[in-house]
């Protein structure tokens, strides 16, 4: 019985969320990656949900670290376990750690992730061939040791995202839908062996599968390396603290882009809803925020939530002061035909983040925080930094109509997503709290 016979519901600032047959009971699930920011948020998605989810295991390396595990209610505490596991690990291992904890999944969430540091100096994607390698790893053993332990999830659902069609190679075409090809002829793309992978496991075990597709993901945890709007937010706590305006590092166009991100509740009540729905069984499906935000309305919440007093310094309009970055062009680009795009650069925030200035002025936020402030994100610079410099970049929308025509009409705004992830981020010890209470939604 679909969704779509019951009312949609609001959840906070979450809205037209669907509701399921209250029949739908007693659930297990696995969520692997449980740690990172999809996974993390999928888990927090499934444990609202005590009736319909009894029991979900958290499969990592480590435990969610207890700043994270105090995001949840005492109630969704005690349906969650955690489970260590390398998927690095041969197959049969896994299994036996599998069943020594007697796991079981009516559904399966997986989301775990490598990102092999890339050569010094190199662009944080650069190092494809070994992305593959390690990320099919991850995928295939766990495939593996389901097969050996005899666990057959009704539904696995596999998270990839933009990348999928190119955006990290040169222009695609846009908005980007689920139909379009896959580029492997362009460059090693570990979304493409893991897909595979997980079609050819669903044929042969007679099961079926959903795959996510989200843009630049949003959310709360203490892993920073892949939250690409948090270097946004260090940067202008530092120049609060300093007295002094946050600077828009790229060009007007940039700074006018309509940008879409992916909040990574949003995207886990989507992924339930995939995989819930008998209708979307075998099919992949692009996840957004259904809003635009641009740069310029996100810097102006800016100065209002981490107290900015001197302003913005608007783009440089004189384009020779700005350093390029040019793309690939032609044949060599997904779309296959024209100019080359070109990013423009007038700072990078991992320049910014090794400058004294800026590292002694969040040792005086931790100080002044009296303990709450626990991040340093000045500790390792290229880590924490190099994902916030990729965030300025324009990523073209991914189109939500396949979504759409089979039911999902759920929605965030992206600013007020933003500020519940920030005030989060305060709870976790990795911002300042934020200035105000509530921001300004773009309405």
């Amino acid at each position: 019985m679909g969704s779509e016979l019951y009312p949609v519901q609001q959840k906070g600032i979450f809205h037209n969320l669907p509701t399921f047959d209250p029949s739908i009971t007693g659930l297990t699930a696995i969520v692997t990656g449980a740690n990172g920011i999809s996974g993390f948020h999928t888990l927090r998605v499934l444990l609202e949900s005590p009736e319909r989810w009894s029991k979900v295991y958290a499969l990592s390396r480590r435990p969610p670290p207890e700043e994270m595990l105090n995001l949840l209610s005492e109630s969704e505490r005690s349906r969650l376990q955690h489970v260590a596991i390398d998927f690095l690990e041969d197959p049969s291992k896994i299994a036996r750690v599998l069943s020594s904890f007697s796991v079981t999944a009516d559904y399966v969430f997986f989301y775990s992730y490598l990102q092999p540091k890339p050569d010094p100096g190199a662009a944080v994607w650069s190092n494809a061939e070994e992305l593959v390698k390690v990320n099919s790893a991850l995928l295939n053993n766990f495939l593996g040791a389901l097969k050996i332990g005899k666990l057959t999830p009704k539904r696995i659902l596999l998270q990839t995202g933009a990348k999928h069609y190119g955006v990290q190679i040169g222009r695609i075409r846009t908005p980007a839908i689920e139909s379009d090809p896959n580029l492997s002829h362009l460059e090693p793309n570990f979304y493409y062996p893991q897909e595979e992978a997980l079609f050819a496991y669903c044929k042969e075990q007679n099961t079926s599968w959903n795959v996510i597709r989200p843009a630049w993901v949003l959310g709360a945890v203490t892993n920073a390396q892949m939250n690409a709007l948090l270097p946004i937010a260090i940067y202008s706590a530092v120049q609060a603290q300093k007295g002094e305006p946050i600077a828009f590092p790229s060009d007007f166009e940039t700074w006018q882009y309509e940008a879409h991100h992916s909040t990574a509740l949003l995207t886990g009540y989507l992924s339930e809803w995939a995989v819930l729905e008998d209708k979307t069984k075998n099919e992949a499906f692009n996840s957004q925020d259904t809003g635009s935000v641009t740069f310029d309305r996100l810097y102006e919440e800016l100065t209002r939530w981490f107290g900015v007093k001197n302003g913005i310094i608007r783009p440089e309009e004189d384009l020779a002061k700005f350093e390029e970055s040019i793309g690939k062009a032609g044949a060599d680009t997904p779309i296959g035909y024209g100019p080359p795009l070109v990013h423009r650069t007038s700072f990078k925030l991992v320049d910014w983040a090794s400058r004294p200035e800026n590292k002694q002025a969040w040792l005086d936020l931790q100080k002044e925080s009296g303990g709450a402030l626990t991040f340093n994100p000045f500790d390792d610079i290229d880590e924490n930094f190099a994902f916030g410099d990729q965030a300025f970049r324009k990523v073209p929308s991914l189109s939500m109509n396949k979504a759409r025509l089979l039911g999902w009409t759920g929605f965030v705004d992206t600013i007020e997503s933003l500020h519940h992830i920030y005030s989060e981020m305060g709870d976790l010890g990795m911002l300042p709290r934020l200035e105000v209470e509530k921001p300004k939604p773009l309405i």
